[in-house]
């Protein structure tokens, strides 16, 4: 046999041997390509529902906005009625 012909043989054995192991791995990157994919489809379902139910907390920083202004509102009403009751028991201690 000449030289090419034994390099012929080599290279169809080392092609026979190893193409297996080469589709083997091919199929495995496939498959751990896919569940990758799988669990970003999951992550991204997962972040738009986390995005859904925080999107109320903007409402209610609001909310809590104006009922710091309620409260602020309410303290002066009750500073407003204390002198209102006082004037009137004055004013009714006064006629008695």
């Amino acid at each position: 046999m000449n030289t090419v012909n034994i390099l012929w043989l080599i290279l169809l054995i080392v092609t026979v041997l190893v193409l297996p192991y080469v589709v083997r791995l091919l199929h495995r990157t496939w498959l751990a390509s896919r569940s990758i994919e799988r669990y970003f489809k999951e992550m991204k379902e997962a972040g738009i529902g986390v995005a859904g139910n925080t999107e109320h907390i903007k409402a209610l920083n609001d909310t809590i906005g104006v009922a710091s202004g309620i409260l602020d509102v309410a303290g002066s009403i009750d500073e407003n009625a204390d002198t209102l009751k006082t004037t009137l028991a004055t004013r009714a201690e006064k006629i008695n």
